[in-house]
């Protein structure tokens, strides 16, 4: 296979030619589709994963070059849809990607600019000025399913800076096209730094700058699902995907707001949030309803929703639109490893050599569920696997549930946990409630109606399976050992080299 040494992938393009080179990861398609529905449609069976409605499954990354209304436009889907793709794309072993993030937050390497004649997403300008401006013709965003709101821009890298210091922070956001110049944009409430840096802006009647960066580097897109308390207030996140490459982000000066944009991205969109501004998701639509969310569940339309009005759209030649599926097992790739960096991090720091690994699983799609696999070395490390678990509570705040499995226990392997969870837990010892918790909106079990005694919408009752057999227990539950052989001499086609 190739290796990302013979392809440097430093930005979307050059990412998608690595897949290419690598079979399995890459299909495409000359088959015209329609982004209203339709190409989410077709993606769902060929490579979605994660929570998406069965049938779905992992497969590869697929480009639809040709897409109803948008001759000039393709449209990629799925790019990070995989844990082994991502690890390819950033030179890594999928297992390792939580380590290699974790590093990379210690040896950040903050973005430069560059001149704008240097900058490719600026190849094609348009302005909101212009007679025939309509971002609805110049960005193929797709409609989810037919219930959405409207068409969702699912990956544009929102950057956007704090008024009074003016630190900047990059995240992604739930935008939906609402007009020929306006796009909504969902702020989760207390969770976003640009939520922050808004309420600033909005106290002071002043609009917010805020550039969206569509179809970027994989490390990028990556780096940018950290949250505090492992990126703080005042850390950018490009500076992540900075330190992954060895080699600063470059970001380039809009052209019709006081702000940066990445400067090898495929679509820029350069706007203001406006200040005291709302509106309904799907007041074109009516449906209730706006797009599928990581949970599996379409979310309802937000009743009052902050406002983008566009002054500009620039792309490269022949653009390609990034796009993901909500509940897919993209969104797990991009919250999810950064999660699990951020609790391999806080338990290392309190407690060395102890927890092994980390999966942010994709049933809870990155957010709601980790399975920490934890060693027990001495009598005293009994109870200390409960307290890594109230650490990843506080390393990642929607995290809803934690499993605790011993270090002979795969936690990217679903039936080996569950295995664990039938033969190493018993529920009335073993399990931990922690009520009353803040956690995420988009859970629908986390209402009132569902549990009356949560007080809020967005509370949960956390709760840790701890499966780890007590310490004076562990030689009673050693697994059945087999004797070690090279699988390679019997079946060379599917063991290329030793088990290590």
């Amino acid at each position: 296979m190739q290796s990302p040494k013979d392809v440097q992938v430093a930005d979307l393009r050059s990412a998608l030619e690595l897949l290419r080179n690598n079979p399995g990861q890459y299909i495409e398609t000359n088959e015209l589709v329609d982004p209203q529905a339709e190409l989410s449609g077709v993606y769902r069976y060929v490579g979605a994963g994660g929570t998406v409605q069965r049938p779905t499954q992992i497969g590869p990354a697929m480009m639809f070059n040709r897409v109803k209304g948008h001759p000039d436009a393709k449209v990629v889907i799925g790019v990070l849809a995989s844990r082994e793709r991502v690890a390819l794309m950033l030179g890594t072993q999928p297992k390792r990607l939580g380590f290699l993030l974790q590093e990379a937050v210690a040896k950040a390497i903050p973005p430069v600019v560059i001149p704008q004649q240097e900058a490719v997403c600026q190849e094609i300008k348009r302005f909101a000025t212009d007679a025939d401006f309509d971002l609805r013709k110049l960005v193929p965003a797709p409609t989810n399913t037919p219930e959405d709101a409207g068409p969702y821009i699912t990956f544009g890298l929102c950057y956007a800076s704090d008024p009074e210091t003016h630190e900047s922070d990059v995240t992604i956001h739930r935008l939906c096209v609402q007009g020929k110049d306006t796009l909504s944009m969902w702020i989760t409430p207390g969770a976003r730094h640009i939520g922050a840096f808004f309420d600033k802006a909005e106290k002071k009647g002043q609009p917010l700058p805020i550039s969206i960066s569509i179809g970027v580097d994989p490390a990028i897109a990556v780096g940018a699902g950290f949250e505090a308390p492992t990126t703080p207030q005042g850390f950018n996140e490009l500076s992540i995907a900075g330190a992954i490459r060895s080699k600063p982000v470059e970001l380039v000066s809009c052209l019709t707001i006081d702000e940066k944009a990445i400067a090898n991205a495929e679509y820029i969109i350069e706007g203001e949030l406006l200040p005291n501004t709302r509106m309904r998701e799907d007041e074109n639509t009516n449906s209730g309803k706006a797009m599928p969310e990581f949970p599996g569940y379409t979310g309802p339309a937000a009743p009052a929703i902050h406002v983008i009005k566009v002054k500009a759209v620039t792309h490269r030649r022949n653009p390609i639109l990034q796009t993901c599926i909500g509940p897919s097992e993209e969104h797990v790739s991009m919250a999810g490893i950064p999660t699990e960096a951020s609790i391999l991090g806080m338990v290392e720091r309190a407690m060395p050599g102890r927890l092994l690994n980390v999966y942010a699983h994709a049933a809870g799609g990155g957010k709601y569920m980790a399975v920490l696999q934890f060693k027990k070395s001495v009598p005293s490390d009994e109870g200390r696997q409960r307290q890594a678990a109230l650490l990843a509570f506080s390393a990642f705040s929607e995290l809803k549930h934690v499993i605790l499995v011993d270090e002979d226990v795969d936690p990217f392997d679903s039936n080996d946990v569950l295995w664990a969870l039938n033969t190493r837990y018993q529920g009335d010892i073993d399990t931990v409630f922690i009520p009353g918790i803040r956690c995420h909106p988009l859970d629908p079990s986390q209402t009132p109606e569902y549990n009356p005694a949560l007080r809020d919408r967005g509370l949960s009752c956390k709760v840790i399976f701890d499966c780890t057999v007590p310490y004076h227990l562990k030689e009673k539950f050693q697994r059945a050992k087999f004797m070690e052989v090279d699988p390679a001499r019997f079946a060379p086609t599917l063991f290329p080299k030793v088990v290590e």
